[in-house]
């Protein structure tokens, strides 16, 4: 398959090409210095949290448990990114497979909702310790923990799997060049030549009516937080 415009359509096209940041080729070295030394202090700040809340049994308690999963959903986020980012930057290596592609869009945006929900946790979490404090033990047991952990997860998971499923059925045309450092979803409907109407409906309702009410509600606890300190 060329790199370069076709007029050819295709289904499930080899691999794509990831231009990286277009008109800054020459910059890319440079460039990547900032994101190598974020994703170093991101690898380092986030296995520190983990090895600490593991090692200290004081902090075995639903605010620290949820920052830790908190941490872990950065480390996925940020290894689904960085590594291609800079493989881009350093090597010139922009090539993707096509299956690769979707697997990497998947985990940025399935952790991405897990992110917001977990945010959604932490404000309830902290709203009931310091509004009603003497339920909180009751509300947040270890099991219950674990409850909204997995509910999260699924609810990340299942929300983004209609991408997948939507990406693998069309056809591809005119060019297989994302103009981008990563496979994020709308840089790959934009390749599509099948009617892409249904996935870009579903990606608003996603980032406006679960990604937005999630910082509604985050901003509500927050808000009765300040309410009740005051």
């Amino acid at each position: 398959m060329s790199n370069s415009n076709t007029s050819t359509d295709f289904t499930n096209p080899s691999t794509f090409i990831l231009l990286g940041i277009p008109g800054l080729e020459a910059a890319h070295v440079w460039i990547s210095i900032p994101f190598c030394a974020m994703y170093a202090i991101a690898i380092l700040g986030n296995f520190t949290i983990l090895f600490v809340v593991k090692r200290e049994r004081s902090l075995r308690a639903p605010m620290y448990y949820f920052i830790c999963m908190l941490a872990v959903t950065d480390l996925v986020l940020s290894t689904s990114m960085l590594p291609k980012m800079l493989s881009i930057f350093w090597f010139n290596s922009r090539e993707i497979d096509f299956s690769a592609c979707l697997t990497q869009m998947y985990f940025i945006h399935s952790f991405s909702v897990m992110e917001s929900g977990i945010l959604v946790a932490m404000g309830f979490d902290r709203y009931v310790a310091i509004c009603d404090p003497l339920r909180h033990s009751t509300l947040l047991a270890n099991p219950m923990v674990a409850k909204i952990g997995l509910a999260v997860v699924l609810r990340g998971g299942m929300l983004i799997l209609p991408y997948l499923i939507l990406m693998r059925q069309w056809q591809y045309c005119e060019t297989n060049i994302i103009p981008n450092t990563y496979c994020a979803h709308i840089a790959v409907v934009k390749l599509a030549c099948a009617d892409t109407r249904i996935s870009s409906y579903y990606g608003l309702f996603v980032l406006f009516f679960v990604k937005g009410l999630d910082m509604v509600f985050v901003a509500l606890s927050y808000t009765q937080i300040l309410r009740a300190i005051f």
